[in-house]
C-alpha cells in the first residue's frame, strides 16, 4: 500500500510493450473444445446463478382479447394477478372438456 502510484504506472507500461514470442506460446497450453462448453461462470468464488426466470417449453403468448366489463370488474376485484387468474380459469374450463367454436 506504500507503493506511489508512478511506480504502477510504470510496470503497466513495462507489461503493454511486452511482445510474446514464438517460445512463449509454446508454454500456453491448448484448451479442449469442453473447456469452453462446460464452463461454468463464477462470481466471487462461487457459482453464478442464472440471470431471470428459467424459459418454459412452452411460453404464454400475448394476444388482444375483448371481455365484457363485468368480467374484467370480477377479476380486477381480486388485486394483483388478475390476468393470471383469468388464465387458470380458462385452463380449468379446458380442463374439464370445455371447448369453444
Amino acid at each position: 500500500m506504500g507503493e506511489s502510484r508512478r511506480g504502477w504506472h510504470s510496470d503497466l507500461q513495462k507489461s503493454d510493450a511486452h511482445r510474446i514470442t514464438a517460445a512463449e506460446y509454446e508454454e500456453i497450453p491448448e484448451l479442449p473444445e469442453a473447456f469452453y462448453r462446460d464452463g461454468v461462470l463464477m462470481e466471487g468464488g462461487r457459482p453464478a446463478r442464472p440471470r431471470g426466470r428459467p424459459r418454459l417449453d412452452r411460453p404464454r403468448e400475448l394476444v388482444s382479447l375483448r371481455l365484457d366489463p363485468d368480467v374484467l370488474d370480477h377479476f380486477r376485484a381480486g388485486g394483483p394477478g388478475w390476468r393470471g387468474r383469468i388464465n387458470e380459469a380458462l385452463k380449468n374450463v379446458v380442463g374439464k372438456g370445455g371447448r369453444s367454436a
